[in-house]
C-alpha cells in the first residue's frame, strides 16, 4: 500500500517542479543576475545633476569590486540615503556631496 510521501515522489509534477527549478537558476547563471541592469549613476559634478538623478543616486546601489587570490567579488550595497519627496534641490545636493566624501566602511 503506497504512503503519501511515496505518490509524491512518484509524481511527474515532482518532476516538473524539479527541472523548472534547474532551469531558472541555469538561466540566472548564464545571464548574471544583469537580467534587469538598473540605470548607472550620473556622471560630472553633483551641481550639474537633476533632482531626479540625486534622487536616484542617493537611492542607488553602489558596487565594489574586490580582488580576490583566485577570482573578482563584486560586493553591492543599496545607499538608502532616504532622499525623500520633499527634500529641495539645495538639500539634496548637500546630501549628495556629504556621502561622496564620506569613506565607505
Amino acid at each position: 500500500m503506497p504512503t503519501p510521501i511515496d505518490r509524491a515522489m512518484n509524481s511527474r509534477n515532482m518532476f516538473l517542479g524539479f527541472a523548472g527549478l534547474v532551469t531558472a537558476v541555469a538561466a540566472w547563471g548564464i545571464w548574471g543576475g544583469d537580467m534587469f541592469p538598473q540605470a548607472a549613476d550620473p556622471k560630472g559634478e553633483p551641481e550639474n545633476w537633476t533632482e531626479e538623478d540625486m534622487k536616484r543616486w542617493l537611492d542607488s546601489v553602489s558596487g565594489q569590486s574586490q580582488r580576490h587570490r583566485f577570482s573578482t567579488v563584486l560586493t553591492l550595497r543599496k545607499r538608502n540615503l532616504m532622499a525623500g519627496s520633499t527634500a529641495t534641490r539645495e538639500e539634496l545636493l548637500a546630501r549628495v556631496k556629504a556621502n561622496m566624501r564620506a569613506p565607505r566602511v
